[in-house]
């Protein structure tokens, strides 16, 4: 570092060298007030300073002065000499003396009164101050006084490539999506030199990358990323780091230069269709399983994320497509083969389903990737459940007469087992439904029987409660109705209600009816016709 800033050094001193010494040794400043100080002399004096004025007054333009430049960062062993005050006034008498103020005069600047010589006696860091605005004067050695009015100067500080381009924003970050053509845009960045940018090339900067191609480029002057190759897949690679370089003196040799990082992130499109993970799945299920189970879950992956990875599914053939149904669990991506009603192994014993698995959201960019659907196949087995008895009716009615003998047959139930084993069934009696013990049944062949009396005089109506049980499995229970009628037969007597008193005529005639006698009859016919 040190032989590189004494080589830019040498360079940018070596021409100012060369043209301090073609220029004269010093700059001019015609007094403004000699006229009115010459013209008290004698007048060959006056004379003499006519001449001498009219020559001065041809370049009368008080102090003339170009900027003065100080080189930056300077540290020699000797403060450096920045230039010389120099005044028409002064014969090189010793007569006048120099005077500098302002803005570091005496701390940074130092003025040799006699020779007018300005010096640097500080280093100097054009980015902390760029420039300083000085005053300088001449004035009488022995007594103060102004020769000419005071003059304002400035000493720039000049410029050299001691500042590194940075990149205060980063390290970056940003996101492009993938399948991007050729030269999408990414992002920009933008590093900063501190270093003078009017001045010479020193924060002139050039940008290039120097990891992360040949996935991306960048613009040299603007610093916008640009995708280099097309097509790049998420599913491949996700995230590419990239270094880029800014690099001052326009990128020529000897510049200094900065880096950072940018992490590119490539986004998802759906530029993948789903594909399940197998292309037959088997499922079984008991006979005797409740309306609306899952039955099992079929899954179509799909590599891309987020929605463009959601699929819908559905049963599109098949010989099973109105017993079963799928939904989507969006949760889980997958499809959830559910009952929807009831299955008979008896009946059939397997099902085949054909579904599919269909992605939701379509990126018509993509579409001649497609399709973006998959199918499957589905095997459904039913298992054989240990059913109970089947009663061969819902309910029964029986009729049976009043005076039936006793341990008379009075009606039969059936039943059968569903299952292929085909249990033997035993029947009884719930004797909740019958306290009194009227009726008994045959449990082998399901014969119902009198067991006491029946009078349809006290109850028309007899409900009882058969209950079939499969003698293998005694767990397996079924129960029906059976509502047994009591018919009316002829076994009651007519009965008066009361007894009656019948008033006849001293006088009547033999065959003439008595009212009296025919109401009552006919009161008792009635009640005969209603009770019995």
């Amino acid at each position: 570092m040190p032989e590189r800033l004494a080589e830019m050094l040498l360079d940018l001193w070596t021409p100012l060298i060369i043209l301090w010494i073609t220029l004269p040794p010093c700059i001019y400043m015609a007094p403004m007030n000699q006229s009115q100080v010459l013209m008290s002399g004698s007048p060959l004096e006056l004379n003499r300073l006519t001449e001498e004025q009219r020559i001065l007054n041809r370049s009368k333009r008080g102090w003339v002065w170009n900027q003065m430049f100080v080189l930056e960062e300077f540290s020699g062993p000797e403060p450096i000499l920045v230039g010389r005050l120099h005044t028409d006034l002064d014969p090189g008498s010793k007569k006048i003396k120099y005077i500098l103020s302002g803005d570091g005069a005496g701390t940074i600047f130092q003025i040799n009164d006699v020779t007018g010589d300005i010096h640097a006696i500080k280093r100097l860091d054009r980015e902390e101050k760029a420039e300083y605005t000085l005053t300088a004067q001449a004035v009488d050695w022995e007594t103060n006084k102004p020769l000419e009015p005071p003059s304002e100067f400035i000493i720039k500080v000049q410029d050299i490539n001691d500042n590194a381009p940075e990149f205060l924003n980063g390290p970056y970050h940003a996101t492009v999506p993938e399948m991007s053509i050729l030269g999408t845009s990414v992002t920009n960045v933008t590093a900063t030199d501190a270093d003078d940018p009017v001045y010479g090339n020193s924060a002139k900067l050039v940008y290039s990358i120097l990891e992360g191609q040949p996935y991306f480029s960048i613009e040299p002057e603007t610093a916008i990323i640009k995708t280099a190759l097309p097509n790049m897949d998420r599913e491949a690679k996700e995230e590419y780091l990239v270094v880029i370089q800014a690099k001052d003196m326009g990128g020529h040799s000897g510049g200094l230069s900065g880096t950072t990082t940018l992490t590119v992130t490539l986004t998802d499109v759906n530029d993948n269709p789903p594909k399940f993970a197998q292309s037959l799945y088997h499922f079984s299920v008991p006979e005797d399983v409740v309306l609306g189970t899952a039955i099992g879950r079929v899954k179509a992956n799909d590599q891309d994320i987020g929605e463009n990875a959601q699929s819908s599914y559905d049963i599109i053939d098949g010989d099973g497509t109105a017993l079963f149904e799928i939904t989507s669990d969006a949760q889980a991506q997958d499809g959830i083969i559910r009952l929807r009603k009831p299955l008979d192994f008896e009946t059939k014993k397997s099902y085949t389903l054909k579904v599919e698995a269909a992605n939701v959201h379509i990126d018509p960019r993509f579409s001649g990737r497609g399709p973006f659907k998959d199918t499957a196949t589905v095997k459904i087995v039913v298992e054989d459940a240990d059913e109970p008895p089947v009663f061969s009716s819902p309910t029964y009615l029986l009729e049976v007469h009043e005076n039936a003998a006793l341990n008379s047959v009075i009606g039969q139930v059936t039943a059968r087992d569903p299952d292929i084993t085909s249990s033997p069934i035993r029947f009884s009696i719930d004797r909740h439904t019958d306290l009194e013990r009227q009726f008994n049944i045959n449990a082998d062949d399901g014969k119902i029987t009198l067991a006491t009396p029946l009078d349809r005089e006290l109850s028309v109506w007899h409900n009882i409660t058969i209950i079939a049980t499969e003698i293998r499995n005694h767990s397996q229970i079924s129960r029906v109705p059976v509502a047994i009628k009591v018919l009316d037969v002829n076994d009651n007597a007519p009965e008066f209600a009361s007894e009656y008193e019948a008033f006849l005529c001293e006088n009547g005639k033999p065959g003439q009816v008595n009212i009296s006698m025919l109401l009552m009859l006919n009161m008792f016919v009635y009640n005969c016709l209603i009770f019995d």
